[in-house]
């Protein structure tokens, strides 16, 4: 986790002081949170549990939303396997792209234009069961948020399957029933005359302390709906969000390769981390 060029660990935040959990709050591009276990509750099979929040400063929403939607100069990228958008106003109602770009131009310099989940879906789900346990985070972590949404499946560079997961972005302006263009959308909220401001912020006036309490249970739910889905279709095995201090595992959490290293690897070198990852699973 890497927040204004420094290595963080996120269990630090999730105990430490409230003033030192506003670093990651901030809106500028950074890691809002990293949420990763490998164990599940209840069973002695296990799989991951992959949970990253971030924010996206002025003038890269645009951008990121074709990214993730697979548009644009990110067209040849082959591992889309759904996406779709919602609750964006009239003006952008057919084409979420106007809603990021204006965005872009016209939220203040140093304002958080989208937020993001980034969600592995569980693999024991078939991709008609890990659409609709999309569908069902939206509902519950979005709500009526703008949003805009892709899944992506891409083969993994170790075990050479192919991972499920959710890009949900979100514009943290929330919906009031006031008609308002572009450039007011993204502007100040007035809270003494709503109608001649933007639209409010979920996030703004909020304390330290009630934005990190959010986010914990943001992770909560997110691990709530997962373990609904393992079990509506027929899994005993449950993620746990968790660290693995907090459930009492002495280990050292699973860190990421990284393409480079992965690269690096031999045949060889992939089976032994692999085996090494199941004896600890």
């Amino acid at each position: 986790m890497v927040i204004k060029g420094r290595a963080l660990n996120l269990s630090r935040y999730l105990t430490s002081k409230p003033k030192d959990y506003l670093p990651y709050l901030e809106p500028a591009n950074q890691i809002a949170g990293f949420f990763h276990s490998y164990r599940r509750k209840g069973s002695n099979v296990m799989a991951s549990f992959h949970h990253t929040i971030k924010s996206g400063k002025k003038g890269s929403a645009a951008d990121h939303a074709a990214y993730i939607a697979r548009q644009g100069k990110h067209h040849r990228r082959e591992d889309l396997i759904a996406a779709g958008y919602g609750n964006m106003p009239a003006w952008a109602k057919d084409n979420p792209a106007l809603f990021w770009k204006a965005g872009d131009k016209h939220e203040r310099a140093n304002g958080a234009v989208y937020r993001e989940h980034e969600i592995a879906l569980p693999d024991e789900l078939t991709r008609e069961q890990q659409q609709a346990l999309v569908q069902e985070m939206i509902k519950t972590m979005i709500r009526d948020k703008p949003y805009q949404y892709a899944v992506h499946a891409p083969q993994s560079a170790i075990e050479g399957k192919r991972n499920a997961h959710l890009h949900l972005m979100f514009s943290d302006r929330m919906h009031d029933g006031i008609e308002r263009s572009p450039e007011q959308t993204f502007s100040r909220y007035n809270a003494k005359q709503p109608e001649c401001g933007g639209c409010r912020k979920e996030s703004g006036g909020k304390n330290r302390l009630a934005l990190r309490d959010e986010l914990i249970q943001m992770r909560k739910t997110c691990a709530e709906l997962q373990n609904a889905a393992l079990k509506s279709a027929g899994h005993s095995a449950q993620v746990d969000h968790r660290t693995l201090k907090e459930q009492g595992i002495d280990r050292t959490p699973e860190g990421h390769l990284g393409p480079a290293r992965i690269n690096q690897m031999s045949y060889d070198d992939k089976e032994r981390y692999v085996a090494n990852r199941e004896r600890h699973r």
